[in-house]
């Protein structure tokens, strides 16, 4: 008999449901099982980057390698059940069924999955089946001392604080063209940290720098192709330029220096490991949540229609974007480092539209 949602049963019951002649193994420590009545995942109750789990109060990541022969059989065409546990004390606790999301897969493996909780967990089953934890360390804030002073230093502090240990590089590859001493340095502070130079919008691999017909360079663009970003290569800090795909050209607030700056605060905020974002937020409700923080300071920066501020605490990221045309709203993206970081932002009713916290 399939458990109500919330029970706790025993382990060897909860197998049971997948059916008679089941494969049993494991993917990221948790225990999966495959068979003619569906797929039983038990996870550990751990909040673990590494480990399969309960991610928020909607989803459940499954973490593999697991060959494609396996996952097809829960995640193939023909729908099985997906039932979810998490191992406690004195059982398995049966969150109820999960439903595929997506999915990544590598050389005929799934490498990752993510499964919607058919229904969400509150604050206090999310605190057993992911006990809560505080951080051992957290990215300081010396950095922003010296934004208005000696900004390479800013840039280079924020980058090695936030992204702390840089994987093995491969030889180091000049710009292709000469480039101002900002950039270069930028390119040197993302030798091993690939994720330096962009996973929602991208700065242009050094290698693949060319000027354009009028002596401009394009160095950076939009994810999708809006925009591009342009320099002048021959002034040491020289204006950016925000060229849309219709051709109209804006100068951005601050020149290259302040923007690399904010571009790695954006970044950082999306390739965080524990993000939040909002819908529209009232204006009050924003100035609340970033009272406590510190602004950034620089002037706002340029996006197709907001100026966006950059609030920041050890270890939390948050960028606010206005609208030029409405005084009245806002939105608000949050990366954080360390899951605790964002779970005050639940107590300042704003409706997150994705929140990991």
């Amino acid at each position: 008999m399939q458990p109500r949602r919330l029970d706790i049963i025993d382990a060897v019951e909860a197998v049971g449901l997948a059916g008679v002649g089941t494969e049993v193994f494991k993917a990221g420590g948790a225990e999966v099982a495959v068979g003619p009545g569906g797929t039983v995942i038990i996870a550990e109750a751990v909040d673990d980057l590494a480990t399969s789990g309960v991610w928020n109060s909607e989803t459940f990541r499954l973490l593999g390698p697991v060959p494609r022969a396996i996952a097809y059989r829960s995640l193939g065409p023909e729908v099985q059940l997906i039932h979810l546990f998490v191992r406690l004390e004195h059982g398995v606790l049966y969150l109820g069924e999960g439903h595929h999301m997506g999915s990544r897969w590598t050389d005929g493996e799934l490498e990752d999955c993510d499964l919607w909780i058919d229904q969400p967990l509150s604050v206090e089953v999310l605190d057993r089946v992911r006990p809560p934890s505080t951080p051992t360390a957290l990215p300081r804030l010396e950095w922003l001392e010296h934004v208005n002073g000696d900004r390479a230093t800013a840039l280079r502090l924020f980058v090695e604080g936030w992204h702390p240990a840089p994987a093995p590089a491969a030889e180091s590859v000049a710009p292709s063209v000469p480039v101002p001493v900002a950039l270069a340095e930028f390119y040197r502070l993302a030798e091993g940290r690939p994720q330096v130079l962009g996973v929602q919008n991208f700065i242009c691999s050094a290698a693949e720098l060319r000027t354009d017909d009028e002596g401009l360079l394009p160095f950076g663009y939009e994810n999708q192709g809006g925009f591009e970003w342009f320099l002048d290569p021959s002034e040491d800090d020289p204006i950016v330029w925000t060229v849309e795909c219709n051709g109209e050209r804006q100068a951005e607030r601050e020149r290259l220096s302040g923007f690399l700056i904010q571009f790695s605060l954006f970044e950082a905020v999306m390739s965080a490991p524990y993000k939040a974002w909002s819908d529209p937020v009232p204006e009050p409700i924003a100035d609340e949540l970033t009272r406590g923080l510190r602004r950034v300071p620089l002037k706002t920066w340029m996006w197709p229609l907001y100026q966006m501020s950059f609030y920041v605490a050890p270890g939390l990221v948050v960028a606010e974007g206005r609208n030029e045309d409405d005084d009245e709203e806002c939105y608000v993206s949050v990366g954080a480092v360390h899951r605790s970081l964002l779970r005050p932002l639940t107590d300042l009713g704003i409706q997150w539209r994705h929140f990991e916290g």
